[in-house]
């Protein structure tokens, strides 16, 4: 093949043959039963792993070190680097997943949400406009749009852990180090800035336990 023998002097050699390698690596992946939607708008890197029945929608861009497990959508626009992404799982659109993220099964991360370095356990639902950092979740996790994880004290970079099955509300603020035990309920617009128990409905700035709340998340034996 001609290709084998192009070489590379100038920026719009390595742009030409780029494009060749590009072609090449989807149309592998689509042998490989991939199916990757406008290839021409897709950008890969050279061990991108994708797994089978998998969807990459128009616009995306890959980066080095990203293995995605079968039946995984990337959405439109989505940027992924050094990322683990489980089986069943959906990312974006508009999404971008830095490097050190490991996403579990079955979990929608969803439009204008960036992870870093962070561990998300599997049916977590993260659907909108958040930023979750230097973090841990456990599974069957909600975080509400606008929430983020205040993980940078302007010296140190500190952790979030956030247990099994906690719902967190809208526009609400983790404040970094911080632990947020099972089953917990954290209402819209709260500041966390400490440790939460198991059961506990906490609300507003800086967060208060006001009550508390059972296994199915129903609030009980409030505190007058």
């Amino acid at each position: 093949d001609e290709n084998e023998m192009l070489g590379i002097n100038t920026l719009e050699d390595y742009i030409r043959v780029e494009e060749i390698y590009q072609n090449r690596l989807k149309a592998n992946l689509i042998k490989k039963g991939v199916n990757i939607i406008e290839p021409k708008t897709v950008s890969l890197s050279y061990d991108t792993i994708i797994g089978r029945n998998s969807v990459i929608e128009p616009f995306v861009t890959i980066k080095k070190g990203v293995k995605l497990k079968s039946q995984v959508i990337i959405k439109n626009y989505t940027v992924i680097e050094s990322s683990i992404i489980g089986k069943r799982s959906s990312v974006g659109p508009f999404a971008r997943l830095r490097p050190f993220t490991t996403i579990g099964e079955d979990v929608k991360i969803g439009n204008y949400v960036e992870i870093k370095n962070s561990i998300i356990g599997n049916k977590c639902s993260i659907s909108h406009l958040s930023y979750i950092g230097d973090s841990k979740l456990g599974k069957n996790i909600n975080i509400g749009a606008g929430t983020i994880t205040c993980n940078y004290d302007g010296k140190n970079k500190n952790k979030t852990i956030i247990e099994d099955n906690v719902f967190v509300g809208s526009n609400t603020s983790l404040i970094a180090p911080l632990r947020i035990r099972k089953n917990s309920k954290i209402g819209a617009g709260s500041v966390i800035t400490k440790d939460i128990p198991d059961f506990a409905l906490v609300v507003g700035n800086p967060g208060k336990i006001i009550g508390w709340v059972n296994k199915k998340g129903q609030k009980i034996n409030f505190d007058k």
